[in-house]
């Protein structure tokens, strides 16, 4: 199986042994993200530092001053972590260890943006905004992403590109400090408090028939039982218990309808970009209603417009099935490879064996440059015995 690291260009810059040292593991690709959010990431064997702290959402390369020109939402640029053309410094050093490099894009993920332009951001149906989550209904982000898409998928060297969060993104964040648990909430919570009731969702529910003052009051009480601990979960059978078989079918009409188009305007936009034999793939999950950094999608309409699918398997390779049954396109397993974030890298050669025989061909590995010495030691024997 082929198989690629995914690696941040701080990984690279400034320490000459890392090219060959990923090169070593046996992967074929390292696929290196070309705008990304905001994190704090360890760099355990780097020379200078070992720990990068991105305050922001920023792109890791010099944008494009023309495109942006005049435009209230653009990307912005990274500061002393990522400094200048700091994707391209990586993937020249990258390229000369025998690589092949493809981008790795963050889209619909952005706490600056959303902070500096509160109105792009989802609305839940108690009027929180999530600074984190821009709504990808409204006209402007929209925009905005597709060409963030092109622009940061297309540099100069790469050959294909993967890109996240390219859908709704939701309550569910991971953020800074983030204190969410305190109730179970479950798939059936989790849509509930996703739902967005900006003034462009509140639209887009109108034209699915639904006054948006009434389904806001009716998510609000759908979800007290939440509150209260009492619901169970049956994922997509308890969201239309607790709102309603039509109200909930209506509310993911309308977003379902609002991810498949940006899905095919963004892959669209890339394609143009990019020169022929140019890789599209998305992170993507199968079940639709489903947000963050893996998309939800309709399998059938993903695998029409974009090259295959990066898909989650760690714990379980079952994702991968409804995309298998579409008969094309890549699917790609994502599985993390770092114990300290629950991954297994001595079961890799097992876990790809179950991803190969659910459909998968190809194998990303999160993550290269966060893993441990001993980590990589055991994704290095793994795709030995995989070869």
């Amino acid at each position: 199986m082929r198989a690629s690291a995914f690696v941040y260009p701080w990984d690279v810059d400034g320490d000459p042994e890392a090219p060959a040292r990923i090169a070593g593991l046996g992967v074929a690709q390292a696929t290196l993200a070309s705008a990304y959010h905001s994190t704090r990431a360890l760099t355990p064997r780097h020379p200078r530092h070992r720990v990068v702290t991105a305050p922001h959402a920023a792109v890791l390369y010099p944008a494009d001053g023309a495109r942006w020109a005049g435009r209230r939402l653009r990307p912005y640029p990274a500061g002393d972590w990522a400094p200048g053309d700091a994707f391209g410094t990586a993937a020249e050093a990258l390229a000369g260890a025998g690589l092949e490099v493809h981008t790795w894009v963050v889209l619909a993920h952005n706490s600056r943006l959303g902070e500096e332009f509160p109105d792009t951001s989802v609305v839940n149906a108690y009027g929180d905004r999530y600074p984190w989550a821009p709504c990808v209904a409204q006209p402007e982000t929209r925009e905005y992403l597709v060409d963030l898409a092109a622009e940061a998928a297309v540099r100069p060297g790469a050959r294909g590109t993967e890109l996240e969060s390219l859908g709704w993104y939701g309550l569910a964040h991971l953020h800074a400090h983030d204190k969410i648990a305190g109730v179970g909430l479950g798939e059936a919570g989790q849509y509930l408090m996703s739902l967005c009731f900006c003034p462009a969702c509140r639209d887009g529910y109108g034209r699915h028939g639904l006054d948006p003052d009434e389904l806001a009051a009716a998510v609000r009480r759908a979800l007290e039982p939440v509150w209260r601990g009492e619901a169970s979960d049956a994922g997509w059978e308890t969201v239309e218990k607790l709102l309603g078989a039509g109200p909930a079918a209506a509310t993911r009409a309308w977003r379902d309808a609002v991810a498949r188009e940006l899905q095919t305007d963004a892959v669209t936009a890339v394609r143009a970009a990019a020169p022929d034999g140019f890789r599209i793939l998305l992170h993507a999950d199968p079940v639709s209603y489903h947000c963050g950094a893996n998309a939800g999608v309709d399998p059938a309409h993903v695998l029409s417009v974009a090259d295959g699918v990066v898909v989650p398997c760690t714990g379980s390779p079952a994702l991968l099935t409804p995309f298998a049954e579409q008969g094309r396109g890549i699917l790609a397993a994502n599985l993390t490879v770092v114990r300290g974030m629950g991954g297994s890298p001595h079961t890799l050669a097992a876990d790809a064996a179950r991803a190969a025989a659910l459909g998968a061909r190809e194998l990303r590995l999160y993550h290269a440059g966060l893993a441990s010495d001993e980590d990589l030691e055991q994704v290095r024997e793994a795709l030995r015995e995989l070869r």
